[in-house]
């Protein structure tokens, strides 16, 4: 074999490992999508930087001229999640979303052991009104928050979101996403149990 014909080959080596490359970058890639998906990891749980932590001292105004039971439904105060096990949802009357879930709120808002509180998220008030309006008020308070500030500090990454707040005044749980029958007994009652049990 002369030197000219190695270096021919040579070039024909390299060029057959480029046009198996993207195959084995899809492979790679194909394993790694389907270990996700065997994992059985709830993708609509997401960490939350507030899990332990207190819930955001950040007082919101009323939603204007909501009233429950013909009283005004007062706004989001965090000093009242202390001594209380609270359940804030994140809702906006243009969500599709929370408007699938709300009947699901206004089931759990039966339970007299958890307090339903609500933060409006960038909603206009006559919104806000006609959705609490055709479905029903869940809620004991709802803050209204305009500009998105609120969310922020909550760390919200769209609507609804929903986060457990224990008797101390700690965030214990959050839940990305719409609420499913199935999420409420699986994932957010354990927590709740566990809520109320401790101290």
């Amino acid at each position: 074999m002369t030197g000219q014909d190695q270096v021919e080959k040579t070039p024909a080596k390299r060029s057959s490992l480029f046009v198996f490359l993207p195959l084995i970058l899809f492979a790679a890639l194909a394993g790694i999508f389907a270990f996700q998906l065997a994992s059985g990891r709830d993708e609509s749980v997401i960490p939350s930087a507030l899990i332990g932590k207190p819930a955001p001292n950040l007082s919101l105004p009323p939603v204007e001229g909501l009233l429950k039971d013909g009283q005004p439904v007062p706004g989001l105060d965090p000093a009242g999640f202390k001594g209380q096990v609270t359940l804030v949802n994140v809702f906006g009357s243009w969500c599709l979303p929370c408007r699938v879930e709300h009947p699901l709120l206004m089931q759990l808002a039966q339970d007299t052991r958890i307090r339903l509180a609500g933060l409006n998220y960038k909603d206009k008030t006559e919104n806000a009104r006609s959705f609490l309006d055709e479905l029903g008020n869940p809620y004991a308070m709802i803050g209204a928050d305009n500009n998105g500030r609120a969310a922020i500090e909550w760390g919200v990454y769209g609507v609804p979101e929903t986060f457990l707040v224990g008797r101390d005044g700690n965030v214990v749980y959050k839940h990305v996403g719409p609420f499913t029958a199935e999420s409420i007994r699986d994932d957010l009652m354990p927590a709740v149990e566990a809520a109320l049990k401790a101290k």
